[in-house]
């Protein structure tokens, strides 16, 4: 139960002070709804005009009870103040409007039930607007006024008209804001009411009714007891909030209505046994985890995380961005111009520049929450991921993740940075751009342990990383770079112990790492003929052969030696000094290695995609040099 607590404390101490730029925190006993029509009406209750409320700004917080809050079924309850036309319209059925099938032997309940509430309210705290919305509605011509307004269309007969077939931009207002599924009769109407003297004439913002709802509602609450989230004798939910990660969302986190079933049978011989919360703890708790979600979640389908500091909610590194993205939202400030041998140092001081900002913002004291939901049901959702960890182990085990799994990754056009693939890249290096989205959230999933608690990675992840990083053929070139950058920072991340460094490292002669620096130095002597001979850019028989080099690199490198000569017989030609340097790295590469190594037709770990990176990183480089220093009149040939 601490991700109860933890959630209202968030909420006590964010409320009325949420950092700038945040929405600010629901009040309880309320929630929101989309608006499709709003009715203005005047301080006696006269029906002024009525618009079709756009879906950019119909958002709309509404007054709620527990029951109305996450209403489903063939008998939904009304909601206080503002809904949808079947309660607040008494000429509804005149109009052809067909009530929810619960109510089909008396259609009249939804309306009696709407202005009974209406009517409590007022009675037990009265309010000029209430007044006036009840003196409308008591007229019965809700219908009739958003008719003759031209909202809602008819036919022939003066029935509501439930489908447009004509043209899409000829079709009404109400169409349009609609969900495909909706007919105009369950349009959702909110209230305006222009008072004099009142600037305020939206419902929705005023506060002095926002808070006559929060004292009638509480006062009604019969049921009291012990609540176990926060030790207090005090009023009990009997219906626990939905609308969690998004305003049509079912699913619940705390849920015991089920007395025919097995939720709590066995066990508890009722649901008050099985758990009890406090009314105003659960309204809180769940309020603050929809402003975090919105605010700083990370969302893939039904799935969510969020991160977050209880006290103040002050500021903390996204765990599920690339590096570039956690820490600079996305700048070009991890855009490194380094060369390949400083780039490492270069970006791991970057990085605790970085942290340290955080640093500086959160106590050490302080803790931070990391809090995973999912559901596997409309109707039920689960806490998949819990921690509460300090701030400075939090950071520095982020830290950790940063550094240990940094490599030069290549998006394509999208960005080329130093740094750690985010989890939803290792997911797609390791599954491919097109895999299922429960795949996708179960790795997710798998690799939030790895960065909050320091957990190894899952190898069979890194081997389906290397092995899709090997088979370039079956890749678009800018989905085989992406997946190289990727294969290569969690091989370098899984053997940490081994200390890679982000540039060519001469000094290893590692079997593995020197074949691979062997296939790099084969490319680029027939890419750099190609290039001289101004053929068009194609495939290499090193590019083709890769997967079968990293199975049989023995056997296969023999076929790519064999493949060389014409490549190299045009580079004598034409860049004699060119070709030197080259030939003379290919020697200097064979003589790194131990013979029974090099005869050892076994397959290659994924290091040698470290070793090819490096050095194909390091030839390009001076390849750049040396073209630019062809180009210039001072510059000697090669």
């Amino acid at each position: 139960m601490s991700w109860l607590p933890k959630l209202l404390q968030t909420y006590d101490q964010c409320t009325g002070r949420e950092p700038e730029g945040s929405a600010p925190l629901m009040p309880i006993c309320h929630s929101t709804q989309l608006a499709h029509i709003e009715i203005v009406l005047d301080a006696v209750g006269q029906f002024r005009r009525a618009l079709v409320v756009e879906k950019t700004y119909g958002v709309t917080l509404i007054p709620c009870t527990e029951g109305s809050a996450g209403r489903s079924g063939i008998r939904p309850g009304n909601h206080p103040l503002h809904d949808k036309l079947q309660y607040l319209a008494g000429d509804f059925q005149e109009f052809g409007g067909e009530v929810t099938s619960g109510f089909s032997k008396d259609p009249q309940e939804p309306h009696r039930d709407y202005l009974k509430f209406l009517s409590d309210w007022i009675g037990a705290d009265p309010h000029p607007k209430l007044l006036a919305i009840q003196t409308y509605v008591q007229r019965g011509r809700v219908m009739g006024d958003l008719v003759q307004a031209g909202i809602l269309p008819v036919d022939d007969e003066g029935k509501l008209q439930k489908t447009w077939a004509g043209e899409k931009s000829d079709a009404p207002a109400i169409f349009k804001v609609l969900a495909p599924q909706q007919a105009p009769g369950d349009a959702f109407v909110r209230w305006r009411v222009e008072v004099d003297g009142d600037p305020n004439s939206a419902p929705w913002t005023d506060a002095a009714l926002i808070a006559s709802w929060i004292r009638h509602y509480q006062s009604s609450q019969a049921k009291q007891g012990f609540c176990m989230a926060t030790g207090q004798h005090t009023a009990l939910a009997v219906q626990h909030p939905a609308k969690i990660r998004h305003g049509g969302d079912k699913a619940k986190l705390i849920s015991a209505n089920d007395s025919s079933g097995f939720t709590y049978r066995g066990r508890f011989a009722s649901e008050d046994e099985a758990l009890e919360v406090g009314f105003v703890a659960t309204q809180k708790a769940h309020n603050a985890l929809r402003w975090l979600i919105e605010r700083q979640g990370y969302r893939n389908g039904d799935q969510v995380f969020v991160a977050w500091e209880p006290a103040s909610a002050k500021p903390v590194p996204d765990l599920f961005r690339a590096t570039f993205e956690a820490f600079t939202g996305g700048s070009s400030a991890w855009e490194t111009d380094s060369t390949p041998a400083d780039a490492g140092q270069a970006f791991a001081l970057q990085l605790r520049k970085a942290i340290a900002g955080y640093t500086s913002r959160l106590d050490p004291r302080d803790e931070v929450v990391v809090l995973g939901l999912d559901s596997a049901t409309p109707g039920r959702m689960a806490i998949v991921f819990y921690r509460e960890i300090k701030s400075s182990e939090f950071l520095a085990r982020l830290e950790a993740w940063h550094l240990d799994f940094a490599w030069m990754q290549n998006y394509g056009k999208e960005r080329r940075f130093i740094g750690a693939p985010a989890p939803r890249d290792i997911a797609e290096a390791a599954f491919g751009s097109r895999l299922d989205d429960k795949l996708r959230a179960a790795t997710v999933e798998r690799l939030l342990p790895c960065i909050v608690d320091d957990a190894p990675l899952p190898v069979d992840l890194l081997r389906s990383a290397v092995r899709r990083a090997s088979n370039r053929t079956g890749l678009d070139p800018w989905e085989w770079e992406r997946c190289l950058g990727i294969a290569c920072a969690l091989f370098r991340g899984y053997f940490k112990e081994r200390s890679y460094r982000m540039a060519l490292e001469q000094e290893r002669t590692s079997r593995d790492y020197l074949f691979g620096r062997l296939l790099a130095v084969a490319e680029d002597i027939e890419s750099y003929a190609l290039f001289v001979a101004g053929e068009k850019p194609r495939d290499t028989n090193a590019a083709r052969l890769m997967q079968r080099f990293a199975d049989r690199p023995v056997s296969t490198w023999k076929v790519l030696a064999g493949r060389l000569p014409p490549y190299i017989s045009r580079l004598r030609a034409n860049r004699p000094g060119v070709l030197y340097r080259k030939e003379r790295l290919l020697d200097e590469i064979m003589a790194l290695f131990k013979t029974e190594e090099f005869l050892l037709n076994t397959p290659l770990s994924g290091e040698y995609l470290l070793g090819y990176h490096c050095q194909r990183q390091v030839l390009r480089a001076r390849e750049d040099t040396t073209e630019t220093s062809q180009a210039t009149p001072s510059g000697e040939p090669a």
